[in-house]
C-alpha cells in the first residue's frame, strides 16, 4: 500500500482500526522518521480513544482510554528496550486481552505476548511525504489478512 501524504497515513489508521478489536497486538517498524507515529494517531482516531497520540519515546508506554466504551489503545514505544526483561517489566500482558496494543520498534522484542499478531512495516519513499505500507498477519486472528486489508 503506498500513502502519499501524512492524511493519508492517518486515514489509512483509522481505517485500519476498523479492524482491530481487544486483544490485538499490532508490531510496527520502519526507520525513524517513517511515520509509525502518525499511523498510531489514525488507529487512535478510528478506536475513539482518548489523546493526544504523541510518540512516547520517553515514557515507553502510554494508556489511551476509550471515549465511547471500546478497548483501550496501549501505544508503546520499544525503541529504548533493551531486550526481553525490559519489555517484561512493561507487564504488557496484564492488558493485552481487554486491550489494542501496539508497539512501535517492537520487532524481535515482543512477539512472545501472543500467538497473534499483526505486523506493520512502513518505508519512506526518498523526495516526499510517500510511504509503503506493509502488513503481514501471523496467527489465525490475522490468517485472512491480505496486505491491504484495512482498504476494506
Amino acid at each position: 500500500m503506498r500513502l502519499r501524504t501524512v492524511e493519508e497515513t492517518r486515514a489509512y489508521g483509522s481505517r485500519l482500526a476498523s479492524r482491530l478489536r481487544p486483544g490485538d497486538l499490532l508490531v510496527l517498524s520502519g526507520a525513524l522518521g517513517a511515520g509509525k507515529t502518525t499511523l498510531v494517531q489514525g488507529i487512535a482516531e478510528g478506536l475513539k480513544v482518548r489523546g493526544p497520540i504523541t510518540s512516547p519515546t520517553f515514557v515507553i508506554a502510554r494508556v489511551h482510554p476509550s471515549l465511547r466504551g471500546g478497548p483501550a489503545l496501549v501505544h508503546v514505544d520499544a525503541y529504548r528496550l533493551g531486550g526481553d526483561l525490559e519489555v517484561d517489566d512493561l507487564d504488557l500482558d496484564a492488558s493485552l486481552e481487554e486491550s489494542v496494543t501496539v508497539v512501535e520498534w517492537g520487532e524481535g522484542l515482543v512477539e512472545g505476548l501472543s500467538d497473534d499478531r499483526l505486523e506493520i512495516h512502513i518505508d519512506r519513499e526518498s523526495g516526499d511525504d510517500a510511504r509503503v505500507v506493509t502488513l503481514r498477519g501471523v496467527g489465525p486472528r490475522w490468517a485472512d489478512t491480505p496486505p491491504d486489508a484495512s482498504q476494506e
